[in-house]
């Protein structure tokens, strides 16, 4: 071989190995589309401000899992070999947010830590002051179940979507807007549909800000988005103890399957309340939960590769997840619009039945714009995390029935 055709075989093999060249491969505008998203989500989040802690790390996942032959997201394999005749197993390492994702979001360990951090940034104060809202939080969790029959219809009657019911109950869980709960179900009941399951709740927990606003306008009027609510009453220490404690109690008699979601949850609020352990407070509620949100939202963003991505499933799973949504938004509307009407002297102004949705706290930020919209001095935001906090217990609440149900029915 001569030197010539050694540097044209050199120069070769080096452009078999660029990203240009798998881009020119069958498929690879797939990973072009999916990159722009990436790019797009990005822009939403720098630009825009729409939740940038949940999409700066998801796009960027996104971004670099559809990078060539990068193997970025490449998850961690068994590989065997015969060696002097005998089997021999060696553990093949992935790609780092391929590690983050078998770690934390395979196993469901991420979601329970995010509880924790959750539990140790909420104040269940408004909840206490105001029990009522406990409903709008109930009424909010109507679109998981509208979602589930979605798609267990979805998977009988079209082709080319396979979703049986334990797919249809992860799938559902997406409608009440809670991300790590929709990765903790899906990681117990639907494995293979995680990935996707993972991105659709958390592009739309991102999204609040876009989706709940015309929903809210469209089924209030002018007059109804004015009302002012009365000041909430003070809330004890002693009452903010009691109340996790009150919550796990009952969970653990009735509902033992939703206890490690609402387990977390409520051990992080007593970290808070309790007042003799500051230290392992500020952890959960800063260091522990930033480091878990990182990892866990480039592994989220990397389920966002073209050759999983694009495809009739993951299209019904973003459609029926946007529709429960949609609806639980509005079932938290109608009703808090049903209880003002039987509210004698203690109006209830209608928004803050949309953050019924457990999007904390994003969904009670929403509430109180679009009530300052309407009236610059009518501020709902501690209102609205009522049923804000009462959403996060209640999607846990439905996660719980799910796992527990699905098995015996399916």
């Amino acid at each position: 071989m001569t030197f010539g055709q050694t540097i044209a075989n050199s120069l070769h093999e080096l452009w078999l190995t660029t990203g240009l060249f798998g881009f020119l491969q069958a498929g690879g505008w797939g990973n072009l589309v999916m990159i722009a998203v990436g790019f797009l989500l990005l822009y939403l989040a720098i630009k825009k401000e729409f939740e940038p802690l949940l999409l700066v790390p998801i796009g960027m996942g996104a971004i670099l899992c559809n990078i060539p032959f990068a193997g970025i997201a490449a998850h961690t394999a068994l590989h065997g070999e015969f060696i002097n005749g005998a089997l021999q197993m060696h553990e093949m390492s992935g790609g780092f947010i391929g590690m983050f994702y078998d770690f934390g979001v395979t196993s469901g360990l991420f979601p329970l830590i995010i509880f924790m951090g959750v539990g140790a940034m909420t104040d269940f104060g408004p909840l206490i002051s105001n029990p009522k809202t406990l409903l709008l939080g109930a009424a909010a969790q109507f679109g998981i179940f509208i979602a589930l029959l979605g798609a267990v219809a979805l998977g009988k009657w079209v082709p080319g979507i396979t979703f049986d019911l334990y797919d249809a109950a992860s799938i559902g869980i997406i409608g009440g807007a809670d991300g790590p709960t929709a990765i903790y179900v899906a990681s117990r009941l639907s494995k293979d549909l995680l990935g996707a399951i993972a991105v659709a709740a958390y592009s739309y927990m991102a999204l609040v800000p876009i989706i709940q606003p015309p929903i809210m306008r469209a089924l209030t009027t002018p007059e109804e988005r004015q009302i002012k609510m009365e000041q909430l009453r003070p809330v004890t220490k002693t009452e903010k103890i009691i109340f996790p404690l009150t919550v796990l109690a009952a969970c653990i008699i009735l509902l033992p399957s939703a206890t490690p979601l609402l387990g977390a949850l409520m051990f992080g609020n007593i970290v808070k309340e309790c007042g003799v352990t500051d230290r392992l407070s500020d952890t959960m509620q800063n260091a522990l939960i930033n480091i878990v949100t990182i990892m866990l939202g480039l592994a989220v963003g990397s389920k966002m590769q073209a050759d999983k991505f694009l495809n009739l499933n993951t299209l019904g799973i973003l459609a029926l997840g946007l529709i429960a949504f949609c609806i639980g938004t509005s079932t938290g509307l109608i009703l808090a619009k049903t209880m003002n009407k039987f509210s004698k002297g203690h109006p209830i102004n209608p928004l803050i039945g949309a953050a019924g949705v457990s999007a904390v706290p994003m969904a009670a930020r929403v509430v109180n714009k679009v009530g300052l919209e309407e009236n610059p001095n009518n501020y709902l935001l501690m209102h609205a995390m009522g049923p804000n906090v009462a959403g996060v217990i209640g999607s846990a609440v439905a996660a719980g029935v799910l796992l527990a149900l699905v098995p015996v029915l399916a």
